[in-house]
């Protein structure tokens, strides 16, 4: 019985041509060795299984090859390639830094540089996993890597370039290898199948392929893994089954239950894949890949990027027809946050039921509208209702008439009644039309005097065709009945006692009483700024029930803090010291002589 010896090892690369995925950095040092241009260090980086090792080694067989060919390949047939070939080569040396690293295998390593080749013109130095060298090692290399001997090369391999210390790296020429695309690793998988005389469907191929994640050392070891499965019939569904990935199928199923916003399909599909013993967030990240991948078919130029196989497709294609541009942008946004938030969750399962929740009220507004981001929706303009008269003549300015506008609430002058001004007033009025301060408050806290404007609030929200409405500028609604002070008093604590909610409000009104200044107009003194803010955001209420009750309407509040009543906060020891100093600055020069300090 042969010794079996796996796909990774049997096919690997002999010659810079069948280095698959590496075009660009083969070509290059098989230019550097057609031109005589090698360098004394090397440095080849990349991921896992893409052929940093694998070009090291053809890289050092073909400068040590005897009669290369035309292409700059090794003959494989001097006494140099053979003895490589069977690994019996004194010219090439590897060594593992991660089991040699310290500082007496370096020195070891360069007690070797000094002993020249026996057959060939190099000896070359393959160094593997060097980042795994210790900080003291990596310095005792640094003078032999500068100045080698004329027959010695090193080449440098890491999957971890930054871990290298810059030293080393300003030593070397750099070679970054890539990840190898999905197309290469199928077409290396189907040339290996039909080598090895096994039936593989192309589906099957690209899904070890994305499985490998671009390194080809992992494609054929899964290769040769789900070959032992099938015995030798690969499929896409034993792949499916033996690597554990979940089908193209759940992901379409889903599709179409979000489109068609079906909450109770999408949610019995779920508890199907979590009961395959599929992870939560594996699925949501795979729903926003697969709409990603929706929204690359949606157009031809970007569905080359899709490495699919073609019945795949095809699927993927007819699925973007069905959704629209913003849907998937919406949905990638909704599975992408719960991807994100997945880890902090404490109920997983129910943040991904509700995500497809949400991915199926998407499917409602697919065709109207583009969804809204969270943050648009706070810039979206929404039209401007009146609900009822109360708030709509809390929201309403109306227009500046030829008289002088008369403020409700003042809190520093009184306010005189409407009354005919002299000529320069209207004038004065007209040029200063620039938006007063308190235009820059709510709504809420800023009342205006309707009285003498022709206004009604009841009519605000009404709209009157212009005879009526001039006809009605003419009347008031309640009146303009005088009062005393004592109705003016007594009306004020029958609203105060009406308040059975607005606590504060009550206590306000009942602390402080009204002052008549005129027969319109009265005055509230409050002790504190609170006390006169909870007058001004009810001053509209206020003088709304009192000039109902009193029938007239041109009954004007204000508002005024009382110095006298005005209650201070207590003085702190430092702020007592220092009234004490503005009135005998000598305290504080004794305070200065002697060091005191207030406690």
């Amino acid at each position: 019985m042969d010794n079996y010896i796996v796909s990774a090892r049997k096919y690997r690369p002999s010659t810079f041509r069948s280095v698959i995925g590496q075009e660009a950095l083969t070509t290059t040092l098989k230019n550097a060795i057609a031109n005589n241009k090698l360098a004394h260090a090397y440095l080849f980086s990349g991921p896992r299984g893409v052929g940093k090792t694998t070009c090291a080694r053809i890289f050092a067989k073909t400068i040590n090859c005897l009669n290369p060919t035309p292409e700059h390949e090794a003959c494989n047939q001097c006494e140099s390639c053979v003895a490589f070939n069977e690994q019996r080569s004194y010219n090439i040396h590897e060594l593992d830094a991660a089991s040699n690293n310290s500082v007496d295998d370096i020195r070891t390593l360069i007690d070797q540089v000094r002993i020249p080749p026996q057959i060939g013109k190099y000896k070359v130095y393959i160094v593997d996993e060097v980042h795994m060298l210790s900080t003291a090692a990596f310095n005792s290399f640094l003078k032999t890597l500068e100045e080698p001997p004329a027959h010695a090369i090193f080449i440098l391999a890491t999957t971890e370039k930054h871990k290298i210390i810059p030293t080393i790296l300003s030593r070397c020429q750099v070679y970054d290898f890539n990840r190898i695309s999905i197309t290469d690793i199928v077409e290396h998988l189907q040339y290996v199948a039909k080598q090895e005389g096994v039936e593989a469907e192309p589906e099957a191929l690209n899904i070890i392929a994305q499985k490998a994640d671009g390194g080809m050392r992992d494609a054929l070891s899964i290769f040769d893994q789900t070959v032992s499965f099938t015995q030798g019939h690969i499929t896409y569904k034993a792949v499916i089954e033996n690597l554990n990935v979940l089908d193209y199928e759940y992901y379409f199923r889903l599709t179409d239950a979000i489109l068609a916003g079906s909450v109770v399909d999408c949610l019995l599909i779920l508890n199907d894949i979590l009961n395959s013993g599929f992870e939560g967030q594996y699925i949501i990240s795979g729903i926003a890949s697969h709409f990603r991948d929706v929204l690359v078919c949606k157009d031809s130029i970007t569905a080359q990027l899709f490495q699919v196989g073609a019945s795949i497709r095809q699927r993927y294609i007819d699925t973007a027809k069905k959704c629209s541009v913003g849907f998937l942008y919406k949905a990638i946004e909704i599975a992408n946050d719960c991807d994100l938030s997945y880890r902090f969750s404490k109920n997983k399962r129910l943040l991904v039921e509700l995500t497809l929740i949400r991915l199926c009220q998407l499917s409602e507004r697919k065709g109207t509208q583009t969804p809204l981001h969270p943050e648009d929706k706070k810039k979206e303009l929404k039209p401007i209702s009146l609900p009822d008269k109360k708030e709509s003549s809390a929201s309403y300015t109306p227009p500046i008439p030829e008289m002088s506008r008369q403020p409700a609430v003042s809190a520093s002058k009184p306010v005189a009644q409407a009354s005919p001004q002299p000529k320069e007033e209207p004038v004065k009025a007209a040029e200063d039309k620039s938006v007063p301060p308190e235009a820059a408050t709510p709504l809420k806290k800023r009342t205006v005097s309707l009285s003498g404007m022709g206004i009604s609030i009841s009519s605000m929200g009404e709209k009157k065709e212009p005879e009526k409405r001039q006809a009605f500028s003419n009347t008031k609604q309640n009146g303009s009945d005088l009062f005393s002070e004592k109705e003016l008093i007594r009306n004020w604590k029958e609203f105060a006692d009406n308040l059975h909610e607005e606590k504060l409000l009550q206590n306000t009104m009942s602390l402080y009483i009204p002052k008549m200044l005129s027969d319109t107009l009265f005055q509230v003194e409050v002790n504190t700024e609170i006390n006169k803010q909870y007058l001004e955001d009810n001053s509209l209420d206020i003088l709304t029930f009192l000039r109902e009750k009193l029938h007239n309407d041109d009954i004007t509040m204000t508002i005024k803090i009382s110095d006298q009543n005005v209650i201070k906060k207590p003085m702190t020891s430092h702020e007592i010291f220092d009234e004490m100093v503005q009135k005998n600055p000598s305290l504080q020069k004794l305070s200065d002589e002697f060091g005191l300090e207030l406690s």
